[in-house]
């Protein structure tokens, strides 16, 4: 089971994008994702985004809130359980040139336009929206979502 962190910087009625199109075998190339990357070993998965957020934009975190766990189950990829935050507070410029792809402020109401993962959608509808408590598995087949799960709600939904 892989650890991983995802993070959304926001500002104003912007969230910060990263268009994976820089890493050769990248199982994310092509489509927009927030910051984020795997939990190191003795790492706490905060300290993780905070460090993936200065890796991957060279900007500093000041202030963050934690959003929910997202598990992802794959038949093609190790199934993964996911911190999601989002950063309402950061220091410093943002560098030009991140070594997983391009970065770019994308208006809120724009975010759902891009090429992203089909279950990347429901999450960052909850994000966008200013929801807190944001829980669910996401199964995939190969890369079709099959089915999407929130819990802390009565029921589930399907694409």
């Amino acid at each position: 089971m892989k650890l991983t962190t995802l993070c959304y910087l926001q500002r104003d009625d912007e969230i910060l994008m990263l268009y994976r199109n820089k890493k050769k075998e990248d199982a994310n190339e092509g489509k927009w994702i927030g910051i984020g990357g795997r939990i190191e070993e003795g790492e706490a998965p905060d300290e993780c985004m905070i460090r993936e957020v200065r890796e991957e934009t060279a900007l500093e975190v000041c202030s963050y809130e934690f959003l929910g766990v997202i598990t992802f189950v794959s038949d093609r990829w190790e199934d993964e359980y996911m911190f999601l935050y989002r950063v309402v507070s950061f220091a410093g410029e943002m560098t030009r040139d991140c070594p997983e792809g391009t970065l770019k402020w994308i208006r809120k109401e724009e975010v759902m336009q891009l090429p992203l993962w089909e279950g990347d959608r429901y999450f960052l509808s909850d994000l966008i929206s200013g929801k807190k408590d944001i829980r669910m598995k996401l199964i995939y087949e190969g890369e079709k979502l099959v089915k999407a799960v929130r819990f802390g709600t009565a029921g589930e939904e399907q694409p």
